[in-house]
């Protein structure tokens, strides 16, 4: 597979692991077990914005690109979404730790694990020669992708940003020589 992008199918056999929040481990000293998230079976009858970063508990990641998710939660529910995906290379008990940190306690923000990378590497967004992934977002509504851009610059939120991948919706653009609809309005 390649770089997915606006009109695509959201492709079959994608799974992420993550550990959902409850009030059982929802100190930050408690661990959950790990499960599957199937995301091309939950993206089949769901509105998500998925954004992948580089490393949970980095700079860019914590300090810019999460919050401006998780401050407009209420946005986003009224655009139609139903769940939001934050993705990244770090096993899922580093995601979960990170989600606790993040003060997210239910499952509207999802911190998931791609540890592998099989995603990122299939869309060919990866950098550190495959080490981590680049800097992304997708939004798929019901199965199809109505926006898919990756960062020029691994620091940047021009394109994987709350505000990009939300504010032009239903509106074509061009942007580097590729088309992008996006879906969230």
């Amino acid at each position: 597979m390649s770089a997915l992008k606006a009109g695509d199918s959201f492709p079959e056999g994608v799974a992420f692991a993550w550990i959902p929040p409850s009030k059982e481990t929802s100190e930050f000293s408690q661990c959950g077990i790990p499960i599957k998230y199937d995301a091309s079976a939950e993206f089949k009858n769901k509105k998500v914005v998925i954004i992948s970063l580089p490393g949970a508990f980095t700079p860019t990641c914590s300090a810019r690109h999460v919050p401006g998710f998780k401050e407009n939660k209420d946005k986003l529910v009224e655009k139609g979404v139903d769940q939001v995906i934050v993705l990244a290379h770090n096993d899922a008990y580093v995601m979960s730790g990170w989600g606790k940190a993040n003060g997210v306690d239910d499952e509207f923000i999802v911190f998931a694990s791609d540890s592998d990378l099989k995603f990122a590497k299939s869309l060919g967004w990866t950098v550190n020669n495959g080490e981590r992934s680049d800097r992304w977002a997708i939004v798929v509504d019901h199965g199809k992708v109505t926006y898919a851009a990756k960062e020029e610059e691994l620091q940047s939120l021009d394109f994987s940003g709350f505000d990009a991948s939300t504010s032009t919706c239903k509106k074509e653009i061009q942007s580097r020589d590729i088309e992008i609809r996006s879906a969230v309005e």
